[in-house]
């Protein structure tokens, strides 16, 4: 396959167009060329010198990140960018971003997938985590009530760094409804409680979430940045992989 035959192909299942007016990432192909044929595709959260390291020794010909090398536009290249962008160019090896559109996919995303990993009812799902004109989370209910501990004993299960999530308990003790919001994602907190969740599950908090999840009743779990968005890069690697080319994820858990 083409690199940009693959880099295309993403594009539109992901649908980053969508996200381009509110994301500092620039998704879609980051670093490579325009042409260049490719057999085998490496996957991680982060692009950074260890999984650029990992990418390259796996013999991959493109590395699919949830977070990039470029922020908000690059005014120059210097050094860690000039590093990390020197060791990709010194293994020809391309560099695919998804930001906020691996989040909010509905059936590819972060959310859906830390979704499926508490166990909320696939019928009961919708999106949530409004920005703008998109959403970067989704919202669900249990068949059946879960306890807070119950909960926490899931999320405890994901590569957390040996950090035990961290649980704000304030809600109802036999949670419902819950939304997800992956990463950094307390700012919806207020969004979670005007529609009725009982939770809202992300990764790392703020100091105001404390008193704000108190005051309103609600429970908020922290599992960790890395550890709740590492479903969307495996959903693109069996996607991927269906596509008929090689796949390898990389895990460099952050404990963060």
């Amino acid at each position: 396959m083409q690199l940009s035959a693959l880099a295309d192909r993403l594009d539109e299942r992901l649908e980053i167009d969508a996200y381009a007016d509110v994301d500092a990432s620039p998704n879609g192909l980051q670093i490579g060329p325009d042409e260049g044929a490719i057999e085998r595709v490496a996957f991680a959260v982060d692009a950074a010198a260890a999984t650029i390291e990992d990418a390259a020794a796996a013999g991959a010909d493109v590395l699919v990140v949830h977070h990039g090398l470029v922020w908000g536009g690059l005014d120059r290249v210097t050094g860690r960018e000039y590093e990390n962008i020197s060791a990709l160019v010194e293994n020809d090896l391309a560099l695919y971003v998804s930001h906020l559109p691996l989040d909010g996919h509905q059936e590819l995303g972060n959310a859906a997938g830390l979704a499926d990993h508490l166990g909320l009812d696939a019928d009961s799902r919708a999106p949530f985590g409004e920005l703008g004109p998109v959403t970067i989370g989704q919202r669900g209910a249990f068949s059946t009530p879960r306890s807070v501990d119950e909960i926490g004993d899931r999320l405890a299960e994901l590569d957390t760094g040996g950090r035990a999530p961290q649980v704000l308990d304030f809600g109802p003790d036999e949670v419902e409804d819950v939304a997800v919001v992956t990463g950094s994602g307390v700012d919806w907190l207020a969004e979670a409680v005007d529609a009725g969740a009982d939770a809202l599950v992300t990764g790392e908090g703020k100091q105001q979430v404390y008193h704000e999840a108190r005051e309103a009743g609600v429970n908020v779990f922290l599992a960790g940045h890395y550890a709740t968005e590492t479903f969307g890069v495996e959903a693109l690697a069996d996607l991927v992989s269906e596509w008929g080319l090689e796949t390898t994820v990389l895990e460099h858990p952050t404990g963060l």
